[in-house]
């Protein structure tokens, strides 16, 4: 396990007596993209704002890289880059100007600005944009320009405000390719989205936030991969010739329902969450006679964890 490059430990931040921020604490491996999720009102972009030096917490202690972002905040900022949700566009503004304007207030200059310029706007593909006013693109365009600028200081933590929000599938491809490129070279990045599939295939690791909380924070493929009740799990089984065989072997077997029927098999639930009983059952299954030609163990919705871990524990009964 690599190191941490991001230490939250018992952050809090309240507004008028509530609670955004209640007490969270994680870290942040380097080089590894972590999604931040949560409904609206959960935190997030108060635990963002704090990370990104916008906003003082209460209590608690940021560090990114050893270095406590609240006792150095200006140090900090030179090792983080922040990307809001939105930004409005300057008028009579060029790509290449407003990359400049940005570039020159962190204090570059001549043959390193040239450079830190043409690296980021490479890296974005804004070469062909260059001078083009930037009111004049597209929303896909937009969020590449806001990407370059973020990286003009090279930040070793990128901090993402629902990138991907209003993109268009060829534009949410491309920006998942960059986010990738810079995970693989090292960058340790925290994406907020509400789209979570999106966010299962950029991220590692998922946190999940609620009422100021953090209630889960894990890998992404653990999640998907687990069935929302321990004692079963779920499958789609695809048979060579008539589906009705295979029917007919599950409803005459102890443990397996038939969800759904499939042209060419069943989605069928087996009441066991232990691998040797399945592994059993599958043989048996081959053994008397079905064809068989694929199964897989059926992956879990995010969108379902999300709801289930954010759905409040019952009231007992009172009698």
């Amino acid at each position: 396990m690599s190191t941490p490059f991001v230490e939250v430990k018992d952050l809090r931040r309240s507004f008028d007596g509530v609670h955004a921020v209640d007490g969270i604490s994680f870290n942040l491996e380097a080089g590894h993209v972590t999604g931040l999720i949560g409904a609206n009102g959960a935190g997030k972009t108060t635990t963002m704002r704090m990370l990104a030096t916008l906003d003082l917490p209460n209590s608690g202690t940021i560090r990114l890289g050893g270095l406590d972002v609240v006792e150095h905040p200006n140090a900090a900022r030179r090792r983080l880059g922040w990307m809001p949700d939105h930004f409005t566009p300057y008028k009579s503004t060029s790509v290449v100007q407003y990359l400049d304007f940005f570039a020159r207030a962190q204090g570059l200059k001549g043959a390193a600005l040239r450079q830190r310029l043409d690296e980021t706007s490479g890296f974005a593909n804004l070469g062909p944009l260059r001078n083009r006013p930037m009111d004049k693109l597209s929303k896909g365009e937009m969020q590449r320009l806001s990407l370059a600028r973020t990286l003009l200081s090279d930040p070793e933590f990128l901090i993402m405000d629902e990138p991907v929000a209003g993109l268009d599938p060829k534009a949410r491809l491309e920006f998942k390719h960059l986010v990738r490129i810079l995970s693989e070279r090292g960058k340790t990045i925290l994406i907020s989205s509400h789209i979570l599939s999106e966010l299962a295939e950029m991220c590692d690791t998922l946190l999940f936030m609620h009422r100021g909380r953090v209630v889960h924070h894990g890998e992404t493929h653990t999640l998907r991969k687990a069935d929302a009740h321990a004692n079963r799990c779920v499958l789609i089984i695809v048979v060579a010739g008539p589906v009705d065989v295979l029917i007919k072997w599950i409803k005459e077997r102890k443990g397996w329902d038939v969800i759904a029927e499939l042209h060419d098999g069943v989605r069928a639930e087996f009441t066991s969450g232990d691998p040797d009983a399945l592994r059993a059952e599958l043989q048996q299954m081959l053994g008397d006679g079905v064809r068989v030609v694929e199964y897989h163990r059926e992956e879990r919705r995010l969108e379902e964890t999300f709801v289930e871990m954010l759905r409040e524990p019952a009231e007992p009964a009172r009698h």
